[in-house]
């Protein structure tokens, strides 16, 4: 999987390119978010939109990088979860942990206070 980082207003944008995050690819990922809080990132906001499956070691990774911003006192965000996807958050009660946001665009206005 690539990863695309971006500086966004009031976060720093992950772009995941790939359509699994999996068993595969999850450590890669858990690393690059680790990377970001490390490099002073205070809020990091991963878009999944090209990511039709996720597997329980993706749904960890990202706990991960929550954990991660927690400790970094920082904000991890999600946006653009494909339907698939979505509703392995809703199974797991992942969605009541994380800020999900539809798009990429409405997590920037929120997550910069507009």
């Amino acid at each position: 999987m690539q990863f695309e980082v971006t500086a966004g207003t009031g976060a720093t944008i992950l772009r995941l390119k790939g359509e699994r995050l999996d068993a595969h690819n999850s450590d890669a990922l858990k690393t690059r978010i680790k990377e970001i809080f490390d490099g002073g990132a205070k809020t990091v906001l991963v878009n999944l939109g090209e990511v039709r499956f996720i597997d329980s070691s993706g749904l960890g990774a990202l706990v991960s990088g929550f954990k991660n911003a927690v400790f970094h006192k920082g904000r991890l965000a999600l946006s653009s979860l494909q339907e698939q996807v979505r509703s392995m958050f809703d199974l797991t009660r992942l969605n009541r942990v994380f800020d999900i946001y539809v798009s990429e665009e409405e997590a920037l206005s929120a997550l910069s206070g507009k």
